[in-house]
């Protein structure tokens, strides 16, 4: 099979691929919609398809940062909006912990809140690579 070489047949052919990711994640969503309605949230959270459906989410969101970050450039200093993002996800993890802890029990409020910080860093950091790395490529070009 030949490479594509013309751009009009590579715009289709992607327009294509994301036609059927939706239909995909159409019907993922209806099966596990089916499955909350018959036997209720951990019956879904159970079913193999949550779990494809979390990590094609995550994926895509993702890979949607490096599109958001191309298209919308900034004159704010990447490490700047970094400062900031992880300041606010220190302020929502506290907070989250603070409010688990006064019904569940101080370990319990740590350990959400200390969930909550190391699952938010990892996206901030991404960004923060792609925007000092963008910065970089404007410097040097």
């Amino acid at each position: 099979m030949k490479k594509i070489k013309d751009e009009r047949l590579v715009l289709k052919n992607l327009k294509n691929i994301r036609t059927a990711y939706v239909i995909q994640t159409l019907g993922i969503i209806g099966i596990l919609g089916y499955d909350v309605i018959q036997g209720g949230m951990d019956r879904m959270m159970a079913n193999p398809l949550w779990s494809v459906f979390m990590i094609t989410a995550i994926i895509s969101s993702l890979l949607s940062m490096n599109v958001s970050v191309d298209e919308y450039p900034s004159q704010q200093s990447p490490k700047k909006g970094f400062l900031l993002s992880i300041i606010v996800v220190t302020f929502i993890a506290i907070a989250a912990g603070i409010a688990i802890s006064l019904s569940s029990g101080i370990t319990t409020g740590v350990l959400i809140g200390g969930v909550i910080f190391i699952c938010g860093v990892p996206p901030f950091a991404y960004l923060f690579y792609l925007r000092k790395q963008r910065r970089d490529e404007e410097v040097d070009g």
